[in-house]
């Protein structure tokens, strides 16, 4: 499929022109702007880079939420992965973008700077490889991630299996989408009139994954990442707001299917058991996460050696947990953009590209300025 067409000026200009009567008559109805969370941080990102975010704030109030597994992983998870590499038999493994999560003491850079042996690889298979030339090491990959990655560590987790490979780890740290947005919902302090879900996450958990949304009766619409994909979307939700008995529907149907992907579903339930676990913000929450099932606990860190990290320490002033819940902009820390920035992040949600606070930084802090 031809990507431009999502990219169309011509078209987009077309659907703001029928979106904005129905956002008017919506703000008339409600006394205020649509309150839409965008739950994805690549949608984040998307609505400020294209130019979205711009054109819909007369009517809509654009809340970022939990969408950067980075930045939801609670601060003991981190002390615990940024412990492991302070141990000389152990090799950490790891996307990039945890190198810069600050920890209690240091990040990863930093450890690597003192004699750690951290490296950045592009998938978990590449540290299998690793565990394979370093017999006398144990390899530990830092799983961090939502429903979209999990299915490749646990591909990784199943081969070392297969292929005997004993000295490598998993610390799973891979959190499961749906009941941070369940959380958000309970919260009556938090005036929410719809979500835009994740593209990615709904490639493999489908259009059904989301149901216990149909539960709550939340308009919810599921979205790519282009200007037409934006727009179409919340005007979807909008027009879900008129019906009694909302259902989820699937503006993304290039790639996202009602079943979602069935072989990485079931992958992951072999592979992994469904776990209460810590966010950052959130605190513990039921059935969200990932740990390691019984037939592989042989492959995980936590399980086969336990590490005792320095005791967490939040960095003060850092709100990070706030941010993530989509209580509060970026603009509202005092840290954001004076001591905290992507060279020197304080907080994780200026690490990742897919942070609020890394968003907010590079495409809105001109328009905050000027009052836009």
């Amino acid at each position: 499929m031809d990507i431009a067409a999502f990219r169309d000026g011509t078209m987009s200009k077309k659907i703001f022109g029928k979106l904005v009567p129905l956002l008017v008559q919506k703000q008339q109805e409600l006394g205020r702007k649509l309150r839409i969370m965008e739950v994805c941080g690549t949608h984040t990102l998307s609505f400020s880079k294209t130019g979205v975010r711009d054109l819909l704030s007369p009517y809509v109030e654009l809340i970022s939420g939990p969408g950067c597994p980075v930045c939801v992983t609670n601060q003991s998870d981190i002390d615990q992965m940024i412990a492991y590499a302070e141990k000389e038999d152990i090799i950490v493994t790891t996307f990039g973008d945890m190198m810069k999560v600050p920890g209690s003491r240091l990040n990863l850079y930093q450890e690597r700077a003192n004699g750690a042996d951290v490296r950045v690889v592009h998938s978990p298979s590449e540290a299998v490889e690793l565990a394979k030339k370093y017999s006398n090491k144990k390899i530990v990959f830092l799983g961090v991630g939502f429903e979209t990655t999990a299915p490749s560590v646990a591909v990784s987790i199943k081969r070392a299996s297969v292929e005997r490979v004993n000295n490598y780890f998993v610390y799973s740290a891979h959190k499961l989408t749906p009941p941070a947005l369940c959380a958000l919902l309970e919260d009556s302090t938090h005036q929410l009139d719809g979500f835009l879900l994740p593209g990615h996450v709904s490639v493999i958990i489908g259009r059904k994954g989301w149901t216990v949304l149909e539960e709550k009766n939340v308009p919810a619409v599921i979205g790519g990442f282009e200007p037409v994909d934006l727009l179409t979307s919340i005007y979807l939700i909008a027009n879900e707001m008129n019906e009694k008995k909302r259902l989820i529907r699937n503006n993304y149907p290039r790639f996202v299917r009602e079943e979602g992907n069935v072989k990485a579903q079931n992958l992951l339930k072999e592979v992994f058991s469904v776990c209460s676990v810590k966010w950052r913000g959130f605190g513990t929450l039921p059935y969200s996460g990932m740990e390691m099932h019984a037939n592989y606990q042989q492959f995980d860190a936590k399980k086969q050696f336990a590490i005792e990290p320095l005791k967490s320490r939040v960095i003060k002033g850092c709100r990070c947990g706030e941010i993530v819940k989509g209580k509060e902009k970026p603009f509202a820390c005092k840290l954001f953009a004076k001591v905290c920035t992507p060279e020197n992040p304080l907080g994780p949600c200026m690490v990742s590209s897919e942070g609020t606070c890394f968003t907010y930084y590079q495409y809105e802090q001109e328009k905050e300025s000027v009052g836009m």
